[in-house]
C-alpha cells in the first residue's frame, strides 16, 4: 500500500525563480488578500509546470492567464497552459486544509485540476491529486483521483487530438481554449472586404462566442476563384455543452459578389444534407444557422463548378 500512495502524489522544492517570480507579483496586488491569493496561484503553476515537464509534456506559462498581470488582477486564476491539449487548473491547497477551492471562473474550459499543496515555507509543494471537472466551490481533498490518473487523462487526450488531426476534423470546442488549427485565421488575418470583419470583430463576446475564417481557394480550373469561410460559435450560457453554429462564406481579395452558383452544403455525419444554399449573381454573403452540441462532428460543403471542398469539425 506504501507504494501505491508514493506513486499517488509527488513532493519537490519550488525553485528560487518560481518563487521570486510569485513575490514580485504578489507586491503588484492592492490588498494583502489579493497579494496572497496571486503568491500562491504563481507557486501552483510553477511547480505543476516543473512536475509535467519532467513527464514530457510541452507547456506555455506565458499563454497561460495566470500569467496575465491584468488577468491575475481581476480574476482567482491558476491554470497552466500545456501545448496542443488546453488549460490545467492548479488550485493552491494550504497546509493542514481538507478541502480545494475552486473559484466560479475556472469551473469550465479546463482540462483538468489539480491540487498543490504549499508548504508554510514556501519552499516547497506536493501534489495532491487530480480530477477532471468541477461542479462546485469546494471539494474534500480526499475525493481526488491519483496522480497517475492526471497522467492517463492527458495522454488520452493527446491520442484523441492526433486522431482528429489524422482525420482531418477541426476540433471546435478547443477554440474556446485559443486552440486552433494552423489554417483558421483570425478575421483580420483574412483578406476579406472590409465591412466584413469590422463589422463581425465589433460584435464578438470573447467569452461565449468565437470564430475563425480560413480562405478556400478553388485554382486555376476555377479562373482561380477563392471564397473566405467564416465559421463563429456561440455557447449556451445555461448549458456549455450546447453552441449555436454560423457558418458564413464572404467575399475576399476585393471581389464584390460571391462567384455565381456557389454551392455550400452541411453535412451530418452520414453525408447527409441538414443545410444549403446557392450564391445568386448578387450575394456578398451566405450564412447558415444550426444548433450542435459537444461530440457532435459534421462537415462543410463548399462547391464550385466540378471542385468541391469539404471541411469536418466535431464539436
Amino acid at each position: 500500500m506504501s507504494s501505491i500512495a508514493t506513486l499517488s502524489t509527488f513532493t519537490g522544492p519550488i525553485s528560487t525563480v518560481a518563487r521570486r517570480l510569485a513575490e514580485k507579483w504578489s507586491r503588484q496586488q492592492a490588498t494583502p488578500e489579493k497579494s496572497q491569493q496571486v503568491l500562491l496561484n504563481t507557486l501552483s503553476v510553477s511547480f505543476v509546470n516543473f512536475y509535467l515537464e519532467c513527464m514530457g509534456f510541452e507547456t506555455d506559462a506565458y499563454a497561460s492567464d495566470s500569467w496575465n498581470p491584468v488577468q491575475q488582477t481581476l480574476m482567482d486564476i491558476a491554470d497552466l497552459f500545456i501545448k496542443n491539449l488546453g488549460k490545467l487548473e492548479c488550485r493552491p491547497v494550504l497546509e493542514n486544509s481538507q478541502f480545494v477551492y475552486f473559484p466560479p471562473e475556472v469551473q469550465s474550459n479546463r482540462i483538468g485540476y489539480v491540487a498543490v499543496q504549499i508548504s508554510e515555507s514556501l519552499q516547497s509543494a506536493k501534489l495532491l491529486g487530480f480530477i477532471k471537472s468541477v461542479s462546485s466551490d469546494n471539494l474534500s481533498i480526499s475525493s481526488l483521483q491519483p496522480l497517475e490518473n492526471l497522467l492517463s487523462h492527458l495522454g488520452s487526450i493527446e491520442v484523441q487530438e492526433i486522431t482528429l488531426a489524422s482525420n482531418n476534423f477541426v476540433n471546435l470546442k478547443r477554440w474556446f481554449e485559443n486552440i486552433f488549427e494552423s489554417s483558421w485565421l483570425s478575421i483580420e488575418s483574412i483578406v476579406f472586404t472590409e465591412p466584413v470583419w469590422q463589422f463581425r470583430s465589433a460584435s464578438e463576446d470573447l467569452k461565449n462566442s468565437v470564430e475563425r475564417a480560413k480562405l478556400i481557394d478553388f485554382g486555376i480550373e476555377s479562373n482561380k476563384e477563392s471564397v473566405g469561410i467564416v465559421v463563429k460559435l456561440d455557447r449556451d450560457e445555461s448549458n456549455e455543452d450546447e453552441f449555436n453554429i454560423i457558418v458564413e462564406l464572404v467575399t475576399t481579395h476585393g471581389q464584390e459578389y460571391l462567384p455565381h452558383m456557389l454551392h455550400v452544403i452541411i453535412l451530418d455525419d452520414e453525408g447527409t444534407a441538414l443545410l444549403e444554399a446557392k450564391a445568386k449573381n448578387d450575394n456578398k454573403k451566405i450564412e447558415l444557422e444550426f444548433g450542435a452540441s459537444v461530440g457532435d462532428t459534421f462537415s462543410i460543403k463548399i462547391a464550385l463548378a466540378d471542385i468541391s471542398v469539404i471541411e469536418n469539425f466535431i464539436v
